[in-house]
């Protein structure tokens, strides 16, 4: 078994259990991707909460893990050649443990790279437009008198919303039906439309009436047990 002595996060989150991975997070969008997939695969995981309200992730500890300052980041301390492995970027680190276990990751070329095609568009779109329209819409952009921003934003989420409805259309999960079609494509995208129509209260704004297809999706993702788990993987106290 590695040392994980030897990278500096661990003296801020000091690990209990050093052979498990290491998680390294807090339960938004983007860090439930993480908790999820850990709770889905079964992999043995130490979670450490990482309060960004407190500017944590901007710490020299936090830091030496993630040089970009966001969470989620791993430290598998049995990695590649049985080295530990730090890792950040929460689509890097589902593409990692899915091939770390064989699971929710299609071993087929063709269905293996459509796959991370869809990741790649919660990665570049879903996360990016629907934060931004959290911020216009909840947060301190809610009070700007000039409401093109927000509604920018809202246009561009709705049609996100659309192209995912309309994938959604004739299949239960986002590579198709069945229980083997659910993979890291779900896992990345579910925690993001939930806090679309949650924490950020933006259902009505986006018209989420329209795109039932996807409301049906998230209610089978949130009917799992692990991402039910996943969602509150490390709570805030």
């Amino acid at each position: 078994m590695s040392d994980l002595n030897a990278f500096p996060i661990t003296a801020k989150w000091p690990a209990r259990h050093p052979d498990r991975i290491q998680l390294y997070s807090l339960n938004t969008p983007n860090g439930v991707k993480v908790s999820i997939m850990l709770e889905e695969t079964g992999l043995p995981y130490e979670a450490h909460l990482v309060d960004i309200t407190a500017n944590e992730t901007w710490t020299p500890a936090f830091l030496s893990l993630n040089p970009n300052g966001k969470i989620p980041a791993i430290l598998d301390p049995n990695g590649p050649d049985s080295a530990p492995l730090a890792l950040w970027e929460s689509g890097a680190i589902l593409v990692y443990l899915a091939e770390k276990t064989g699971r929710f990751l299609p071993t087929d070329p063709a269905r293996r790279i459509e796959t991370l095609q869809w990741v790649s568009f919660q990665m570049a779109a879903i996360g990016p437009m629907f934060g931004q329209l959290g911020f216009f819409h909840r947060f301190a952009g809610k009070t700007y008198e000039d409401k093109r921003p927000r509604d920018r934003y809202v246009a561009e989420s709705r049609r996100l919303l659309g192209v995912l409805n309309d994938r959604l259309a004739d299949r239960d999960w986002i590579m198709g039906s069945g229980d083997d079609a659910y993979t890291i494509a779900d896992i990345a995208t579910l925690g993001w439309v939930r806090n679309l129509i949650g924490f950020y209260e933006a259902a009505e704004i986006v018209g989420y009436a329209d795109f039932p297809h996807v409301d049906a999706w998230l209610q089978r993702g949130l009917a799992r047990p692990a991402v039910q788990r996943g969602l509150v993987i490390p709570a805030k106290d």
